[in-house]
């Protein structure tokens, strides 16, 4: 009877870990003009920001050689943190010099790895300006696909290219889509209903995510842009929020030189 009990406590306890052992975070964070202005010290930062997480989503990489070697040293920072990491980094996207821009998964090697290559998608970049990046991800035997996004500003009307993202899940049925990035809107937006009709809620909700030029009455945020919409059939979310980094510095001005935005979080499994 005891050898009984310790085989079935043993059983349990190589499930529960099983299931422990499926869950990763992603992180996605617009990191402001992405390149040599940087800082070793802000460099440095950013990696002690986002060194828990386990794949992070960077948006706004500089188009020309300072944007990588950001992204480089960035990665190199993270090793230094304790973890191996590793990175792509896609090619400028297809918009005109003044908007173009690179994107960049950064990976902890002991969680997940990139399958095959990551990709600009082209078949909407007429019609995007900056056209997303996609990456697939392994998470033990399943595998999940990151699209990250960054809309051009509210002002130009990011949802005449936000309408094209509900595409996306038919051009690739076989694949569990989390979106992510800069949407420059609101996931209330009605430009969302589509996606969120096909079964893609968005993670966060009523929840600013980019910071205001000066902090009125203690309240430094000022809009909803930044999100995650997920595939609901397939992933379940155990937790997503923000990252209020700028709580570490005295005054938000240099909080904004790191960025002006956020870092945003989902932590899931797979279903």
């Amino acid at each position: 009877m005891l050898k009984r009990s310790v085989t079935l406590s043993f059983f349990i306890f190589i499930v529960a870990f099983s299931g422990a052992a499926q869950q990763i975070t992603i992180c996605s964070w617009n990191l402001k003009d992405f390149g040599k202005t940087k800082t070793a010290a802000q460099l440095t930062f950013i990696a002690n920001t986002l060194k828990n997480y386990d794949v992070i989503a960077v948006q706004e990489v500089v188009a020309g050689p300072g944007g990588p070697q950001a992204v480089a040293q960035l990665s190199d920072a993270l090793d230094r943190t304790g973890a191996k990491w590793a990175y792509t980094i896609s090619h400028g996207t297809s918009s005109d010099r003044y908007s173009k821009e690179r994107y960049a998964f950064i990976w902890k090697t002991s969680k997940t790895a990139l399958i095959g290559e990551a990709w600009l998608e082209k078949k909407y970049n007429l019609q995007i300006s900056r056209e997303p990046f996609l990456g697939r991800f392994s998470l033990g035997d399943k595998q999940f696909t990151i699209v990250t996004f960054h809309a051009i500003p509210k002002a130009k009307q990011p949802e005449t290219e936000i309408k094209y993202l509900q595409f996306l899940p038919a051009e690739y049925p076989s694949d569990v889509l989390i979106f992510c990035g800069d949407f420059n809107l609101s996931a209330s937006h009605s430009v969302f209903n589509p996606l969120k009709k096909a079964g893609y809620p968005p993670a966060l909700v009523n929840q600013k995510t980019s910071l205001r030029q000066k902090c009125i009455r203690g309240d430094c945020l000022a809009s909803e842009y930044d999100n995650f919409f997920f595939r609901e059939s397939r992933i379940n979310c155990i937790q997503a929020g923000i990252n209020p980094f700028y709580t570490y510095f005295p005054e938000l001005k240099e909080a904004r030189k790191v960025s002006d935005h956020l870092p945003v979080f989902l932590e899931f499994s797979m279903n």
